[in-house]
Parts: C-alpha cells; sequence; structure tokens
C-alpha cells in the first residue's frame, strides 16, 4: 500500500512593488479616487489575479518620504489592452488610518486636477 503525502499549500507571501512618482501629472494618471480608500495604478508586466495581495513602497512628487501599503489587486489591465492602455494592476488601498491618511496627501497634492476630466491610467 502506497501513500502520498502532501504539504500544506503555504500562503504566497505579497509581491513587493517600488513606485517612485516623480510628477504630479504621472500622479493624476495613476491615482485611484474612486476606491473609497483609493488607490494606484501600478505599471507592471507580472502577472497577478484579482484578490492577490500586495506591498506597495510608494513615493510622491516632492516627497522623500515611502509610504508602505500592504493593498489588493481591484483590476487588472491585461498587455495589449484596448485603447492603448498601459499593462499593469490597480491595487486598492486597505481600510486603516495610514492609508486614510495617505489618500488625503496626494488628493491635497493633487488640488485641483482631481476634477479634471485629461483621461488616466484607470477607470
Amino acid at each position: 500500500m502506497s501513500t502520498t503525502a502532501t504539504a500544506p499549500s503555504a500562503t504566497p507571501r505579497p509581491s513587493v512593488i517600488q513606485l517612485a512618482i516623480k510628477e504630479k501629472a504621472a500622479l493624476y494618471a495613476a491615482y485611484i479616487p474612486l476606491f473609497t480608500e483609493g488607490g494606484i495604478f501600478i505599471p507592471t508586466t507580472r502577472e497577478y489575479r484579482l484578490g492577490d495581495d500586495v506591498y506597495v513602497l510608494l513615493s510622491l512628487p516632492d516627497d522623500t518620504q515611502r509610504y508602505p501599503i500592504a493593498g489588493k489587486v481591484a483590476w487588472v489591465t491585461p498587455a495589449k489592452a484596448s485603447g492603448a492602455r498601459t499593462q499593469g494592476v490597480g491595487v486598492r488601498f486597505p481600510p486603516d488610518e495610514k492609508s486614510r491618511l495617505l489618500k488625503l496627501k496626494i488628493e491635497e497634492a493633487l488640488g485641483a486636477h482631481l476634477a479634471s476630466d485629461r483621461p488616466t491610467q484607470t477607470m
């Protein structure tokens, strides 16, 4: 009689992405105000699925601090998407105080740009 033991499946560790946004125009294009907690679009060719955990180290324009975000993939823009959209993922910020403060900081930095109708990399 033969038995095969299988190791318990380990939860995969979230991938770590460093994203340095250098200009307000790039921040405007990447920021996702539609998520209650805020979110950010990350251009990447790596394959992700909805709900994947992602750890982002985000740098904002004119700010030397890096902001750690333990977010989740909320949408995926595949390679060769229609409208020549950039391949990548939309990461939703977690519902915590650090995210709330980061959302306020981003929206303050963008100011009147938030009301712009210029296209973005997001929805």
